[in-house]
């Protein structure tokens, strides 16, 4: 066919519909014949097996079962320790808290500050969430004696416009609290 590998795109469909548990009709089944799950399990696994240096994921595990969701979630943690920089979109909070190091809002047309998510609450990002900025979401237990973290100024806290290496960085969008 000229410009498409016909054998080596049959061999990566074969590859990824065996690693990421799609279920397909074989690898020549046509997209448009996958369910909504196993497509996005497939255009998922695509997208991690090409090793990205940066990879921007929204609702990476949307309309899959909790099986493929964690198999999803392991490989995407998997990529970021290979030190791939790995930004998540997602309304689901579990999911925001599981995968990122880092955690940012939208909200409202206004973005929060970041903040590192083993001191977040999932309180705090709700609100953000519904556009309250006024607070900070820092755990109480992790901002007891600490005034700078109740603050959300730690030093460790960079800015993001400047940040750089590897990490997870998760922007929620407002809609789910």
């Amino acid at each position: 066919l000229g410009w498409i590998d016909v054998a080596a795109a049959r061999a990566l469909a074969g590859t990824l519909i065996e690693r990421f548990k799609v279920k397909a009709g074989g690898p020549d089944a046509a997209a448009k014949s996958l369910s909504g799950g196993n497509l996005q399990k497939f255009i998922v696994g695509r997208e991690i097996d090409a090793q990205p240096k940066v990879l921007i994921v929204a609702q990476p595990t949307w309309g899959v079962d909790v099986g493929a969701a964690a198999q999803i979630r392991a490989e995407l943690l998997a990529l970021r320790d290979a030190g791939c920089a790995v930004l998540v979109v997602s309304e689901e909070l579990d999911e925001l808290f599981e995968l990122s190091d880092r955690l940012m809002v939208i909200a409202r047309g206004r973005l929060s500050p970041s903040v590192q998510a083993r001191e977040a609450s999932i309180e705090h990002i709700g609100q953000w969430m519904a556009g309250i900025f006024d607070t900070t979401p820092v755990r109480p237990e992790v901002s007891k004696g600490h005034p700078e973290v109740s603050k959300g100024l730690t030093s460790d806290h960079p800015d993001p416009s400047t940040g750089s290496g590897q990490g997870t960085q998760s922007v929620s969008k407002e809609g789910s609290p």
